[in-house]
């Protein structure tokens, strides 16, 4: 069987922090790219939904990105709580 290299940059918190998932999944960093790799065969295209946000969702993603307009809650059910007012 022939193999093949792939090549890839990546931010290097982005990597320990991806490595670490597997690493508790129990999967190497080479088997998951070949399992993506096997998926994206499979479903002829990506494995996940990739879209653009649209103007509403970016706009809110750059405000939390910058803090602004971020709700912080001590509990999951004070969040739920928040939404019944």
């Amino acid at each position: 069987m022939k193999t093949a290299v792939i090549h890839a940059r990546i931010e290097p918190q982005i990597k320990r922090q991806a490595e670490g998932v597997l690493h508790n999944l129990g999967i190497s960093p080479t088997e998951a790219i070949r399992i993506f790799y096997r998926q994206i065969t499979l479903r002829h295209g990506l494995p996940f939904a990739v879209a653009v946000p649209n103007e509403c969702t970016a706009t809110t993603l750059e405000k939390s990105r910058r803090g602004e307009d971020v709700q912080e809650f001590e509990s999951i059910d004070a969040l739920f709580e928040s939404w019944k007012k």
